[in-house]
């Protein structure tokens, strides 16, 4: 079969400075900072959170800690527990060389941990500012998310990581990863997943366009990665098998879908209208 497409070998390392360079992971994650950080210091979203410029770049602050330390002690976690022969490592090659612990310029993250590790930003984060709720700052933050996911699962792709599964049948999209030690055609799934959270973009800007009450917008977010992450692992490789069907993404994201559903409804029913003040002392942007 003639295969339309070979593996670009795009250089990892961006920028190349002396000895050192900037990475595109890193620069993944900076883009999806500075887009949380630009929305949520509209002054619409200033006046809804009742936060300064000032207390926003706190805050980014607070999910920046919160996302490193999360995401890649879930990772790393998850690589001790997956199978050397799938791509895993043992826990004695960590302590080996224990800066692998904290490696993530080579990438090696984990949603999931990166997402709880955000949570307790945010809880942290609103305790210091009493009357602003964890559904209304959440709604802020979630609507630009997809486009630091987006661009992370690219990141993924050029990094030549998390690629795919075997294609079988064979399709002509499929392509021969470098690190990939069997050297089979495989689905390119970063890009797979990169076009669905791409996808959920338009959806969180129209209906937070409609004002719905607060937190509806975050757990529909929460709902639709749910969806498309369980999606995405019909093509990605597994590094986890559950109950020999059910991939360690899915076991993650499929229950986020249940739970995000119970939480748009609840928003929706008893969640306060995003015109109400929360109450706080914060000065108001001029």
């Amino acid at each position: 079969m003639h295969h339309w497409f070979t593996y670009p070998n795009i250089d990892p390392i961006a920028i190349h400075i002396g000895r050192f360079g900037i990475h595109w992971y890193g620069i993944s994650y900076l883009v999806g900072f500075l887009c949380v950080y630009f929305w949520m210091s509209r002054p619409a979203a200033l006046r809804r959170l009742g936060l300064t410029r000032e207390q926003v770049q706190d805050f980014i602050f607070y999910a920046v800690v919160g996302v490193l330390v999360g995401g890649r002690a879930l990772f790393v976690i998850a690589d001790m527990l997956t199978p050397v022969a799938r791509g895993g490592h043992t826990a004695a090659s960590y302590f080996a060389h224990p800066i692998n612990f904290i490696a993530v310029w080579n990438g090696g993250m984990a949603f999931h941990g990166g997402l709880i590790g955000v949570i307790i930003a945010v809880w942290l984060f609103v305790r210091k500012h009493p009357g602003l709720t964890m559904t209304r700052l959440a709604d802020e933050i979630c609507v630009l998310v997809p486009i630091g996911i987006t661009l992370t699962r690219i990141v993924n792709f050029i990094n030549d990581e998390l690629w795919g599964r075997v294609c079988v049948p064979d399709h002509p999209y499929c392509m021969i990863f470098p690190s990939d030690p069997t050297q089979q055609y495989r689905y390119p799934s970063q890009l797979f997943e990169a076009v669905l959270d791409l996808a959920t973009l338009p959806i969180l800007l129209l209906l937070y366009r409609m004002k719905p009450r607060d937190g509806v917008v975050f757990w529909t977010w929460f709902t639709l990665y749910g969806i498309t992450r369980s999606i995405a692992e019909i093509w990605r490789s597994p590094g986890i098998l559950v109950f020999g069907v059910i991939t360690g993404g899915q076991l993650l994201a499929l229950p986020m879908i249940l739970i995000g559903a119970v939480g748009i409804w609840y928003s929706a029913t008893r969640g306060r209208a995003q015109n109400e003040n929360h109450g706080g002392s914060a000065r108001q942007p001029a």
